[in-house]
């Protein structure tokens, strides 16, 4: 697969605000790439600077062969891109916002008919065709959006945070639609600091205070990590609290979380388990169950984040 957006060290400042820091990166033809980290830690900045939206202070960037800060016009002919906030005209019905944009994208009446149609089909907008779209719940509201960044067929599209307040069921009828227009060829990129979703993308990149801390998929990431998880059952909150404070004494412990009377401990050594059931026994605590977890992306990038703030 060939490399449809390059980064090479891109930085922006504002002042002395450094947004972005050397974030280097690539992303491949047809896949959906995640740039994970909290707010304010500059994603939504790389990203308008790929849109050739912002003019970087520093490094390079290339989308679709064309530089980004010299070249920005041509990348926006190209294509797509999804906002935080829901950009379409809140008076104007569902059809009328894509018919809209269909002209803003030069499609004759006849082509542009035939796009509108084929999107409302297929995102289940055919019911809310006629509805004015500010009176939209936030779910169909992404939808809209997400179909009218999509109308002209762009080779990659630029989702910035884009379930950001989204019900859970609405979220993931969004990611079913993230998916299928990545697999007829679209390639995504797409900001979040929703840790389940990250987990839905094909590759990732970690970002926090401005920099790229790990870049791979996720299972690479979370090997990386070095952590296992182990899942501890007690008979009551009292025990879990003592059984943690004993956790909280190693040094291998990453983090230690109550779940009711069940404790989640994220710890650096392959062993987990073996090196829980060992620590509580000396103190003379035992489980009513012990079982291995799941290690996750939140697990991971909490762990790098925990470590870099540290520094």
């Amino acid at each position: 697969m060939s490399d449809v957006i390059i980064a090479e060290e891109l930085s922006k400042s504002f002042g002395a605000l450094v947004a972005v820091r050397s974030v280097s990166l690539t992303v491949r033809r047809g896949e959906i790439f995640g740039v994970l980290g909290p707010n304010g830690a500059g994603k939504s900045t790389t990203v308008r600077m790929l849109c050739g939206l912002l003019t970087p202070t520093s490094g390079k960037g290339r989308v679709l062969g064309f530089d980004v800060a010299t070249e920005s016009e041509e990348i926006k002919q190209r294509i797509g891109y999804m906002t935080q906030r829901f950009s379409l005209y809140e008076d104007l019905t569902v059809q009328e916002n894509l018919w809209f944009y269909g002209g803003v994208y030069g499609f004759e009446r006849g082509e542009r008919r035939r796009r509108v149609d084929r999107a409302i089909e297929r995102a289940g907008l055919g019911e809310r065709r006629d509805q004015i779209a500010g009176t939209l719940s936030g779910g169909w509201k992404q939808r809209v959006a997400l179909i009218s960044a999509t109308l002209h067929e762009p080779e990659i599209l630029f989702l910035d945070e884009p379930t950001a307040g989204v019900d859970p069921v609405s979220r993931r009828a969004f990611w079913l639609m993230i998916h299928r227009i990545a697999a007829e060829g679209t390639t995504v990129l797409l900001t979040t600091h929703y840790m389940d979703e990250a987990e839905r993308c094909h590759r990732l990149a970690l970002i926090f205070r401005g920099g790229v801390y790990a870049l791979g998929t996720p299972a690479q990431i979370l090997e990386k990590s070095g952590l296992a998880v182990v899942e501890l059952d007690f008979g009551d909150a009292a025990q879990a609290s003592a059984a943690s404070a004993v956790l909280e004494g190693s040094p291998l412990l990453d983090e230690v979380a109550p779940f009711g009377n069940t404790l989640r401990a994220a710890m650096k050594t392959p062993d987990a388990t073996g090196e829980a059931t060992k620590l509580l026994a000396t103190a003379g605590i035992k489980a009513q169950r012990v079982r291995e977890g799941r290690v996750s992306v939140e697990d991971a990038f909490v762990s790098l984040v925990r470590s870099e703030g540290a520094h």
